[in-house]
């Protein structure tokens, strides 16, 4: 695991680092590394509220969550413990408790990660990715049967596609809203060399005329 990714909770710039730790967790294969994202994720959300960055501590709540996710999947990959477990002198794989017991998570941590991982990925992006993302024990209670209701794209009438495109575009647009009041234009401007003013002329065309058409779908 790349620990260098791990931000340090006294000087965090998570949504610089989201989508490099959304990867970095993704190619987690241990369960340890798992629980070493949430339990710092866990740490720097309880710092971000105590110094009232509520943007912080939502980054920091979807990592973790993530985090958590991941390693349920890893456990759910394990085997559960059988008599064949319990034969002496052979050579019989880990089971999913001592996967668990060697990552050091307790009981009561290693069903919580199975129960997050439960949760279908489409309504686990939604929940996770929304402005308010929710707590690890929600995730759980939703996990603790495996859903049998159709994905949430079928059940709001929609495309896997466009319940993606859709996700993913409002988040785009928004951090594009957030960051267009960061500056100054003329200050744009006058940072930018005659290419540069060319390519971002080109750019901000191509946008006009992506949301001329998106308006009038609207």
């Amino acid at each position: 695991m790349n620990h260098a990714l791990l931000p340090n909770t006294q000087n965090a710039n998570l949504p610089v680092k989201y989508e490099a730790a959304k990867l970095a967790i993704m190619e987690c294969f241990r369960t340890d590394e798992c629980q070493d994202w949430a339990d710092k994720m866990q740490a720097l959300a309880s710092y971000a509220r105590q110094s009232q960055d509520y943007e912080m501590e939502k980054t920091a709540l979807r990592i973790r969550s993530r985090a958590i996710k991941r390693g349920g999947e890893i456990l759910k990959e394990t085997e559960k413990a059988t008599g064949a477990h319990l034969k002496r002198d052979a050579i019989v794989p880990l089971s999913r408790k001592a996967a668990a017991e060697d990552a050091g998570l307790s009981v009561r941590q290693a069903k919580t990660m199975i129960r997050v991982s439960n949760v279908p990925n489409e309504i686990f992006e939604q929940q996770v990715e929304s402005e308010n993302p929710p707590t690890i024990t929600s995730l759980a209670q939703q996990g603790t049967t495996p859903s049998k209701k159709p994905p949430m794209f079928e059940q709001m009438g929609m495309t896997k596609e466009s319940f993606q495109a859709g996700m993913y575009f409002r988040g785009d647009i928004e951090d594009f809203g957030k960051a267009i009041k960061k500056y100054d234009i003329q200050d744009i401007v006058d940072g930018s060399t005659p290419d540069q003013r060319h390519r971002i002329y080109n750019l901000i065309r191509q946008i006009d005329a992506f949301t001329d058409q998106l308006i009038s779908k609207l």
